[in-house]
């Protein structure tokens, strides 16, 4: 418990840092260098205002997620006893109503009241990092003459940059800016997967504090395949366990 509440306080700070590297490189790196080349000279204004649409609405989200904490339906009358769906969370020390997880990036539950800022937060995020990494990729592309148009440069990019900044050919400030294309695409990916995850509860009308109640993988796999699931996989036979209601004489 002491590791998740340290992680409680870190993470948000973490979530902080980035925003902040992201913006400096967007605003000192990726935009200044637009100017520079052949892009039209709209290009840079057009740029500017899709990132920060973009950071507006992740730090929108994110301040609506941490504003609008789902409510501690402890000790009200009107919520006794506690009806289904309530869940009481030990780093926040409340029960709250559609409970479905606790985000640690943002420090508090997600429930009810911010779901829907919360959903939108992970997408923004989601589409700032590709977006950042898009510009860095083009950014870097000039700066090392490489070309990327086959995938398997990205994955190159991180063992070519590590050996020309031990051998002094890449500044520290350029390695770090790689060490970053593979931070957005790792963070990302992770929001992608974690909005889609959301809204596939959504849509099925589930929290995720629900879908974690639910039956183990392994007693729907018994369910379907019987004990005797080996048997099954050699010879047809049929499973009974799977109709408790169909007479075993038939």
């Amino acid at each position: 418990m002491l590791i998740l509440r340290l992680l409680n306080v870190i993470a948000p700070f973490y979530f902080l840092a980035l925003c902040l590297v992201t913006f400096a490189l967007q605003v000192f790196f990726f935009l200044p260098s637009m100017y520079s080349g052949a892009l039209p000279s709209t290009a840079p204004l057009l740029h500017a205002v899709f990132f920060f649409f973009l950071l507006l609405n992740v730090l929108g989200n994110y301040t609506l997620v941490t504003r609008n904490t789902p409510a501690d339906v402890r000790g009200s009358a009107r919520y006794s006893p506690a009806p289904a769906g309530s869940h009481f969370c030990r780093l926040c020390h409340r029960m709250t109503l559609k409970h479905d997880h606790h985000c640690f990036f943002t420090g508090n539950c997600v429930g009810g009241s911010n779901i829907r800022n919360f959903v939108l937060f992970c997408f923004y995020t989601a589409c700032s990092c590709f977006y950042s990494m898009v510009l860095g990729v083009a950014y870097i592309s000039a700066l090392f003459s490489l070309s990327f148009a086959s995938p398997l440069t990205f994955l190159r990019l991180l063992p070519l940059s590590i050996e020309r900044f031990f051998s002094g050919a890449l500044l520290c400030s350029e390695m770090f800016l790689v060490l970053m294309l593979y931070l957005w695409f790792g963070v990302g990916l992770a929001c992608t997967g974690f909005c889609c995850h959301q809204m596939l509860l959504i849509l099925r009308g589930q929290t995720q504090y629900q879908a974690r109640k639910r039956r183990p993988w392994r007693a729907n796999l018994l369910q379907v395949f019987g004990k005797k699931w080996i048997l099954g996989l050699l010879l047809p036979v049929l499973n009974v366990q799977s109709d408790p209601y169909r007479p075993k004489g038939d």
